[in-house]
């Protein structure tokens, strides 16, 4: 466990009047700071950036796709990947503007407003005190406890990295809606434009990281989102691009870089039993209920009970997904896929898509953290002490925390 001994360190109060500073604005938890401590951090201002673009951009391009088959549209991919690194670039800015080496935290979020749509980044700074690693300027999607657990299991964290791809719900359903006559069963030619496009963020992803010198992204979340009132939507896939030299050779088999979804806190415990992640693996699925219609109408009656044929056909989409998610796992040699998520998606017009999504991890030799358990502090959930239970407070939407 790295030191903490309190009588070795300075308390926050203390560090505040011997730098001269005022307060600290943090949005780091009690828990967060006690984590970073024992890396010896201490919490710095909370920083934000921001850019706004005009919606009317989505809208004009999304009306002209009636005709395209599913997939990716690049445009706006484009667009909302400008958004994005224009704000993480002011946030970097806020960052230097600072004097802190690092930020932990960093989100990077769409905000609707009307007719705009706001690119927002936001994240705490931390500063090095008495810190057992070398000086270096970073930013993580972790937080204080995440990062805690990120540093100790050896992946020193690089950069805050991220990865989007832009597709059309919209054209699906209505190319959907065409076949009256579907049969039930997988549409292969669908499942096919979901798994590439789905796939696209990661490799985006990775791309990012290679750039920073990484041969690891770890902590990775995935978000779907619509693209404002369009009938667009974004999967985005952000991580900290890292690097940890006791997983190179594990990172070469696939590619140079490792991408997990893993909690940090898994991650840890995944080390410490001597697994190295070596690639967030999904699948998809797209069935067709078939003539959902008939089949309602032929169900009106019913008041309760199984219908079996749809247990059956969702059973299969779900089958279908797993067995995508095993095939990517074997090909790269992998021994478990650990942390699977299920997700399934109402497309419309009778359509479901069904979503596997995991880590695919292998058994390695030298691995090891630095402690040989975690502090309490690093996996207490922090609670929620505002809670508003309106939607709409004088017109503006409380509902997203922006910290």
């Amino acid at each position: 466990m790295p030191k903490n001994d309190t009588s070795d360190r300075q308390t926050i109060d203390q560090q505040n009047a011997a730098d001269n500073r005022g307060p600290v604005f943090s949005g780091l938890s009690g828990n967060e700071i006690y984590c970073i401590g024992l890396y010896g951090y201490r919490p710095g201002n909370l920083l934000v950036g921001n850019s706004v673009f005009a919606l009317g951009f989505v809208g004009g391009v999304s009306s002209n796709i009636r005709t395209v088959v599913g997939g990716e549209i690049s445009r706006i991919t484009e667009m909302i990947a400008e958004g994005r690194r224009l704000s993480l670039e002011r946030f970097n800015q806020e960052l230097l503007q600072s004097g802190a080496p690092a930020a932990t935290g960093v989100t990077s979020e769409l905000v609707f407003h009307a007719g705009n749509v706001e690119f927002l980044s936001v994240g705490s700074a931390i500063v090095q005190t008495n810190s057992q690693l070398p000086a270096a300027r970073f930013t993580s999607s972790s937080d204080g406890q995440e990062l805690f657990c990120q540093i100790d299991a050896n992946y020193l964290p690089l950069d805050f990295v991220f990865g989007n791809v832009a597709y059309s719900i919209g054209v699906a359903r209505g190319i959907i809606g065409s076949f009256r006559e579907l049969a039930r069963g997988e549409i292969t030619q669908f499942s096919n434009i979901f798994n590439t496009t789905r796939n696209l963020a990661l490799e985006r992803l990775v791309n990012e990281a290679k750039t920073k010198n990484a041969n690891a992204v770890v902590g990775i979340r995935t978000t779907i989102l619509p693209v404002g009132a369009s009938a667009v939507q974004e999967m985005v896939m952000i991580g900290t691009a890292s690097r940890n030299d006791q997983i190179q050779a594990a990172a070469d088999t696939v590619g140079g870089v490792i991408t997990s979804d893993l909690t940090a806190e898994e991650m840890w415990n995944v080390t410490k039993l001597g697994y190295v992640p070596l690639k967030l693996v999904l699948g998809t699925s797209v069935y067709s209920l078939g003539l959902a219609g008939s089949i309602k109408a032929g169900f009106r009656n019913l008041v309760k009970g199984e219908i079996k044929i749809l247990s059956d056909l969702i059973y299969g989409a779900r089958e279908q997904s797993l067995k995508r998610v095993q095939e990517q796992a074997a090909a790269i040699g992998a021994d478990d896929v650990l942390g699977i998520k299920t997700y399934i998606y109402n497309i419309g017009n009778g359509v479901i898509e069904f979503l596997a999504i995991g880590t695919a991890v292998k058994r390695v030799n030298g691995l090891s953290t630095k402690s040989d358990q975690l502090p309490p502090q690093a996996v207490i959930r922090d609670k929620d002490t505002f809670i508003n239970t309106a939607e709409s407070t004088y017109g503006t939407d409380l509902q997203r925390p922006t910290r």
